[in-house]
């Protein structure tokens, strides 16, 4: 049996979207790619809020280098870690622009690359943040630049992963937030998110 660390934020908790409940596991597109893979564990470590770098005020421990030592550690021996991060740095708040959260992300992957070989890393971009998030009744801590930044991470990670040696996906190429809050997957983004993955976890042949 291989482990497989899935590290993220409310989209890898599988958050349902205009609610603060949760996908069941055959839902979440973690246990989609489990299951489609048979033989390997993907230890699910998704977490609302969720920042590279950035600490919520409101909200402790949501800054992701800080936990991820300790998740690493737990979760050891690893063949492979998939991190997708990067929704949250987008918020208002944190006046991020693509190249911060790009720096952000290389500090949590190289906490990873103490525990796996760069090229078990996947890299994953979010999905696109919706025209209509920032709206009071969806999650005003996002704003219009926070849409335009969401659309710019994929590039900024794509050339992170090329020159780090990792692996690369793009999660907007499959998958768009729902219209119902414009911020997170639903069941159907859930499945093609899965299958992308899936295929791109085989091709690495973890």
């Amino acid at each position: 049996m291989k482990n497989i660390l899935a590290f993220g934020d409310s989209n890898t908790w599988g958050l349902i979207p205009g609610t603060k409940e949760r996908y069941p596991g055959e839902i979440r597109w973690t246990g989609l790619v489990q299951n489609k893979l048979g033989d390997t564990k993907i230890i699910e470590e998704g977490l609302c809020g969720r920042t590279t770098v950035f600490e919520d005020e409101i909200r402790p421990f949501r800054k992701g280098v800080d936990t991820l030592p300790l998740i690493l550690e737990s979760a050891s021996p690893l063949d492979g870690v998939i991190i997708m991060l990067g929704t949250n740095d987008c918020k208002s708040y944190y006046h991020a622009n693509p190249h911060i959260i790009g720096k952000g992300l290389e500090r949590c992957i190289e906490e990873i690359e103490k525990y796996v070989s760069p090229e078990k890393v996947l890299v994953v971009s979010p999905i696109h943040l919706g025209d209509d998030v920032w709206k009071p009744s969806k999650d005003p801590e996002f704003d219009t630049a926070s849409v335009t930044r969401s659309k710019e991470l994929a590039d900024t990670y794509r050339r992170i992963a090329e020159r780090r040696g990792n692996r690369f996906l793009a999660a907007s190429s499959y998958a768009k937030a729902s219209k119902r809050d414009d911020e997170h997957l639903d069941e159907r983004g859930h499945e093609a998110l899965a299958e992308a993955i899936t295929e791109k976890i085989e091709a690495m042949q973890i």
